[in-house]
Formats: structure tokens, sequence, C-alpha cells
């Protein structure tokens, strides 16, 4: 049966759409809009993996007035398994400071 569990949670991050969401996550919480502004998706795109993401545990929303925040869940049991691919990634910090420098993360919050 873990086998069928690990399969599954390599199969969730076997979509690079994902695997960048949960890679920006892991750098810092982030809104549907910023993620959008990043991936250049549309909305509902964005929001389609992140329930993916969200009903497998691996990624948290805290709501902050009318902002839904998602967060990578370190907790997850799977979460080594994570923060060990991410060694094979390439840093996602300057995606955040664009985001800064045009002022969107500013309004999210």
């Amino acid at each position: 049966m873990y086998h069928e569990e690990v399969a599954n949670m390599l199969k969730l991050l076997g979509d690079k759409t994902r695997l960048m969401i949960i890679s920006i996550l892991n750098e810092t919480d982030c809104c549907v809009c910023e993620l959008v502004d990043i991936l250049q998706m549309s909305q509902p795109a964005i929001s389609q993996h992140l329930r993916k993401l969200k009903d497998n545990g691996l990624v948290k929303e805290t709501k902050k007035a009318q902002w839904v925040f998602y967060s990578l869940n370190k907790q997850h049991e799977f979460y080594a398994l994570v923060q060990s691919i991410f060694s094979h990634l390439p840093d996602q910090k300057e995606h955040i400071h664009r985001l800064e420098e045009k002022g969107i993360r500013i309004h999210c919050k």
C-alpha cells in the first residue's frame, strides 16, 4: 500500500505546473493572483492545480480578509520526499522579487 501512496504523490508532482507551484510555495505563501502572474496561466487553471495539491494535503490554505493564501504543508508525510525534489529545481526567488517590484504582492495582502 505504501508504494501506491508514493506512486500517487509522484504522479501528482509529475505535472510541471504543480511542481512549479510547490517550488514557489517552498519560498513563500502566495495567493492565486500571484501564481497567475508568475505562471502566466488563467485563474481557473491555477485553482484546479491548487485544488489537487490541497486535496492531497500537500498544500494548505489560509484566509486573510478576501484573499486566500496557499502554503506548503511541511507536516505532510511526504514532505521529505518533496523537499528532496527541490534540490533538483531552480530557485524561485526571482519570481517573488519580480512580484514585489511590480507591487503585486502588496496589492494582495
